[in-house]
């Protein structure tokens, strides 16, 4: 009697790994993300880098949940350093506005400069330059002492000069060069043709 021929085992095949190109795209973007994010004028490339990061990393962790996915430890890492990295960069964006307004309200704030001639010399030859968004100069000749203007200006850049010299007579002349009410700058010339340098305040 013929025995009848085994059957071939069958052979087990191995499930297939559900992939999550998501996931793992989401943590990538969100990792470079949050590194771009502190660095200053670069850190705005870090915007779109964690937005995308986020919602990739969050359709990697919805395929983890319908079963799709196996990676979930890498779309929650993904999601996390997205989050983070998106407030670094509304950090960021909220002190670069501060400063900005900083800035702007510094150079709208007006400022007043008070120059100021004192002494007994006579035919003293004034000049004086304030700068602010606009630079102005001008020059006066006095036969007497004392002299003072007053300037209001505004801008970043304030300051200026007042350079006094005194006549062929000779005599003292002292300038001074006052700056929202604070003395910025005094110097004295004595003799003929001497010069008092109020300048750099």
């Amino acid at each position: 009697m013929t025995q009848p021929a085994p059957y071939p085992p069958v052979q087990q095949e191995e499930p297939t790994q559900p992939r999550n190109g998501f996931g793992t795209t989401g943590f990538i973007l969100g990792l470079v993300g949050l590194v771009l994010s502190p660095i200053p004028l670069i850190g705005f490339v870090a915007w779109p880098l964690v937005i995308l990061g986020l919602i990739f990393a969050a359709l990697g962790l919805s395929r983890v949940s319908k079963g799709a996915a196996t990676n979930k430890g890498l779309s929650i890492a993904g999601i996390v350093t997205s989050i983070v990295g998106l407030i670094v960069c509304i950090v960021w964006v909220t002190v670069i506005n501060k400063a900005v307004n900083d800035v702007r309200e510094e150079a709208n704030q007006p400022t007043t400069v008070v120059y100021e001639v004192t002494g007994d010399a006579t035919d003293v030859s004034i000049d004086y330059t304030t700068f602010g968004e606009t630079t102005t100069s001008d020059s006066e000749t006095t036969a007497t002492l004392p002299w003072t203007k007053e300037v209001q200006t505004k801008g970043l850049l304030t300051g200026g000069s007042l350079i006094v010299t005194t006549g062929d007579k000779g005599g003292s002349a002292t300038c001074k060069v006052t700056v929202n009410g604070t003395v910025a700058k005094t110097s004295t010339a004595r003799g003929p043709f001497a010069i008092a340098d109020c300048t750099g305040f």
